[in-house]
């Protein structure tokens, strides 16, 4: 059973709240009400709380209290703009999600109907959390992981070793490069590459063409069909990361950039590209400047992607799987048609990686997001010897990316 109900004092808002079909929406004026109108009255009632922004000091204390005294609400932020730094700030103290000031009453029952059905998936289906939420490992699958990466890790810690020299060498910064990556069951975790751009990229890249995104071509211009200039190198990116950005980071003109494994772009770049075509959600660029001499050796022949081995036998990646996502491509690949390609492994090689080097590299995200999901459905040992026999005779990359 869920309830609904307001913290806040203006009258808009609690008239749009009266016309939710089907609802009873309680209204409180101070948090303390609001925390007593969350009390369960039967077993497994949740509550979804909407709380209009105000003067952030006491917004914060009443989240705080919210969340201290309330075990079973979603709570929803009501605003209008609000800057990243802010976001992060409320999101951080206990929001879990936000909706504008002035949001329409079918706009208000359609979240409140997604969040309805997903807390009821959640707390009132055990079994069904299970079966439909969550992903779990087969033991053969994780017991070959462990096995394959610790053999791979002291096979070739001597390459890695090599590599790490060179890229200290050539160029400063740090050897590792860390980004936040989705993977199985929609979980984050630190995705570990070699790094194999400059520090200092925004000097070697002014503008990348249209035409350089491998994945414009299907279904609309990519997003390297903006101008993309790259705002900081890798060392300043991760400084970012350190501080909870996770995959976005600011610039001196206050311009949110997102960060991926070869490049960086501008959130309203992004945004607008979102608007476009919110089914490609995928890119990869050639012939990226910001590229390091070593770097582009150790991505032809895939050596950047050693580090992932720690992953795998952290246990936030198998050896074979679909790629984990940075998060701003992730949130696109949410719907119904989508949600299959996290509900299997995350990995360092997939079906989609011996498939699209077999053609070439000409592959089309939706191609690729379909043997992703495919790999989900019908994976199993064998089929994962076969991926990683073809990856290993397919390593070198033909193109320069």
């Amino acid at each position: 059973m869920i309830g609904v109900v307001y913290l806040g004092n203006n009258p808009q808002t609690e008239e749009r709240l009266k016309y939710l079909p089907g609802r009873q929406v309680t209204i409180t004026n101070s948090y303390k009400d609001a925390a007593a109108a969350c009390e369960p009255k039967v077993k497994n009632e949740h509550f979804i709380v909407f709380y209009e922004k105000n003067v952030q000091a006491e917004d914060l204390t009443a989240i705080t209290y919210l969340r201290k005294n309330c075990k079973n609400i979603y709570l929803i932020l009501l605003t209008d703009h609000l800057p990243q730094e802010e976001r992060n700030i409320y999101q951080h103290c206990g929001i879990n999600d936000t909706l504008d000031l002035n949001v329409s009453v079918t706009e208000l029952n359609k979240k409140l109907q997604f969040i309805s059905d997903r807390e009821s998936i959640l707390f009132d289906d055990k079994v069904s959390k299970q079966k439909i939420l969550r992903f779990k490992i087969p033991v053969w699958k994780r017991t070959f992981d462990i096995f394959f990466s610790l053999v791979a890790i002291l096979v070739l810690s001597p390459v890695m070793i090599i590599t790490a020299l060179a890229i200290k060498l050539e160029s400063k910064g740090p050897v590792l490069f860390k980004s936040k990556r989705v993977g199985t069951n929609y979980t984050i975790f630190e995705f570990l590459k070699f790094r194999s751009m400059y520090i200092n990229a925004e000097k070697r890249l002014k503008e990348l063409s249209k035409t350089e995104n491998q994945y414009s071509d299907y279904g609309g211009e990519g997003l390297a069909g903006s101008s993309i200039t790259s705002p900081l190198g890798e060392e300043a990116e991760q400084e970012m990361f350190d501080k909870g950005m996770e995959s976005e980071m600011m610039i001196s003109d206050d311009e949110v950039m997102l960060v991926g494994d070869d490049f960086v772009v501008a959130e309203s770049d992004f945004n607008k590209q979102k608007e476009v075509n919110n089914n490609n959600a995928f890119i990869k660029i050639e012939n990226d400047p910001r590229v390091t001499k070593v770097g582009r050796f150790i991505r032809k022949y895939s050596i950047d992607e050693l580090p992932q081995l720690f992953n795998i036998l952290k246990g936030d990646m198998s050896i074979v799987g679909n790629r984990p996502l940075p998060l701003y491509e992730a949130e696109k690949l949410t719907s119904d048609s989508s949600i299959d390609r996290f509900m299997a492994p995350a990995g360092l090689t997939g079906l989609w990686q011996v498939e699209e080097r077999g053609k070439g590299g000409a592959m089309s995200a939706e191609e690729r997001k379909q043997l992703d999901i495919l790999y989900g459905q019908t994976y199993n040992f064998l089929l994962d010897l076969k991926i990683i026999f073809r990856t290993l005779f397919h390593f070198v990359q033909k193109e320069n990316v």
